[in-house]
């Protein structure tokens, strides 16, 4: 009812960070999800990460393309089994050039087919961080710096909802912006905004839509790694 009397909008974040609501229909959802299932399957399954200092991440993990690793990219889960990386499917990457297009619009993306000069969407994504959400995870402010691309980064939400929020280039403190993300969300950042901090301060259990078959959130994080071919 709510989503009736207030309907979502498109919002520019800040410059660059664009929030899509409701981006993926519910059967895209479900597509998306049956293939998270599948990735996190060992091997190079589904991890928990653990940070140089000794700390773990409360949300776990599990990579496509290139293994990312604090701080940086592998083609094998090197702190976890040591298994080849599973390969970044040639779809996701389309998915997430129809996401860049969408969320910056049609006047901003006609670099795809090379009949423009704006490469934004032109951009090849082949490394997808795929993490998982329980009720209790987190995930604390940070900044996607490890590529040698600036490509906008892609988020698409699946599950319960959560609180993301996104800050500014300088610091992990204020100013910053709390979005609420629901399950079919997009939300893509490039441009001024690529080198923003951001995180997950807080989910939401049981607000995933019930047909889903999903507890807690999944987040898929479309990059360009800008590294040659491994």
């Amino acid at each position: 009812m709510d989503a009736e009397l207030f309907p979502r909008d498109r919002t520019e974040i800040a410059p660059g960070a664009v929030h899509v609501p409701d981006w993926l229909t519910p059967g895209r959802q479900k597509e998306l999800l049956e293939a998270c299932r599948e990735w996190a399957r060992p091997p190079a399954g589904l991890r928990t990460v653990r940070t140089p200092g000794g700390g773990t991440m409360t949300s776990r993990q599990v990579c496509l393309g290139r293994h990312w690793y604090p701080y940086g990219y592998a083609s094998t889960a090197v702190d976890g089994d040591g298994a080849p990386v599973k390969p970044f499917p040639a779809w996701l990457g389309e998915l997430g050039r129809r996401a860049v297009r969408d969320a910056y619009g049609e006047g901003e993306s006609k670099g795809e087919d090379g009949g423009g000069d704006d490469d934004r969407v032109a951009y090849g994504y082949d490394i997808a961080l795929v993490n998982f959400y329980d009720a209790d995870a987190r995930m604390g402010m940070h900044r996607d710096s490890d590529e040698e691309s600036d490509a906008p980064v892609v988020s698409l939400s699946l599950g319960d909802a959560c609180v993301f929020r996104f800050g500014n280039t300088a610091s992990r403190g204020r100013p910053y912006t709390d979005v609420e993300l629901r399950s079919g969300d997009l939300f893509v950042f490039g441009g001024p905004s690529r080198s923003a901090y951001h995180g997950v301060p807080r989910i939401h259990p049981g607000t995933a839509p019930p047909e889903l078959g999903l507890t807690g959130r999944l987040n898929i994080t479309l990059r360009v790694s800008g590294l040659p071919a491994a």
